[in-house]
């Protein structure tokens, strides 16, 4: 029987990576549409691509991870659609045990990496205060926000394309979206290898990308559990400002003004932004 999953992969110069991961996963799942989506890749990522029997999508120029898995989404056919990276870190024999992750009715299945598979301390940090800070704010033990090997119904997740952005912050956007939806997901145990080649991230250039993936976390679900915390810390130092300044000099100082007016506006905009995602979130027929 003709396996009913596409495995779509991104890949921006990783040929050295794909000569050893596209024979194996063509050897352990033949006849699986096999997708690679050469993100304006310099080296022969398309032709060794082309060698193994996989279907390539190039893109000419480098739009980053996001935008190439979203190109694999649209041209993927079958209705169950696997993303794992060019580079070697995840294992084609874990391919079976994603798609068994599906059973049950759950609508997408993570490969949740142990703390050995991080590529480095920094990683490991920031990915962990990642699953913890989107655990508290879904209510829901997120075990790995940021895997991108990870299988997923083509149907759910095309309802979310036009949200997913092109770097790679896509897995943290993906989650968010199919929790806020209510879609059931499902954390499957992995252990990623060492890639193969350098990595893509800087930790200096994408430092200030990975503080934003923290406000992305919370208002892709609830922006008021983002704002409400701040809102309420302002008010608090405004009253106190104000009780002081009134025990001391009798009056209402300009800085106790500033801080609950400050208060105000932070959870009126996070009202605001509730909104808008509940809007945006909302099912269409």
């Amino acid at each position: 029987m003709t396996p009913d999953f596409s495995i779509v992969i991104p890949a921006h110069n990783e040929a050295a990576a794909l000569g050893a991961l596209l024979p194996e996963l063509r050897r352990l799942h033949p006849g699986c549409e096999l997708i690679v989506v050469s993100d304006g890749s310099a080296d022969d990522t398309p032709g060794i691509a082309e060698q193994c029997g996989a279907r390539v999508v190039s893109l000419p120029v480098c739009m980053g991870n996001g935008a190439a898995v979203k190109a694999g989404a649209r041209a993927a056919v079958h209705e169950t659609i696997i993303f794992m990276d060019g580079d070697g870190q995840h294992a084609p024999a874990d391919v079976q045990r994603l798609l068994a992750g599906l059973e049950g009715g759950y609508l997408m299945a993570v490969g949740a990496r142990n703390g050995k598979s991080q590529a480095s301390v920094f990683r490991l940090l920031a990915n962990r205060f990642y699953n913890i800070l989107a655990s508290w704010i879904t209510g829901q033990r997120i075990a790995d926000l940021t895997s991108g090997f990870r299988a997923v119904r083509t149907q759910r997740l095309r309802e979310f394309l036009h949200l997913l952005p092109n770097g790679f912050s896509y897995p943290t956007t993906i989650t968010m979206a199919f929790l806020r939806a209510g879609y059931p997901v499902r954390y499957v145990p992995i252990t990623a290898a060492p890639r193969v080649g350098r990595s893509h991230i800087r930790p200096l250039r994408d430092g200030v990308r990975f503080a934003l993936i923290i406000f992305r976390i919370g208002t892709l679900y609830s922006p008021l559990k983002i704002f409400f915390p701040i809102s309420a810390t302002l008010f608090l130092l405004g009253m106190a400002n104000y009780l002081y300044t009134y025990i001391t000099a009798a009056r209402f100082t300009n800085m106790s003004a500033m801080l609950l007016l400050s208060a105000l506006f932070v959870f009126l905009i996070g009202l605001v932004s509730e909104q808008i995602t509940a809007l945006i979130y909302q099912r269409r027929n």
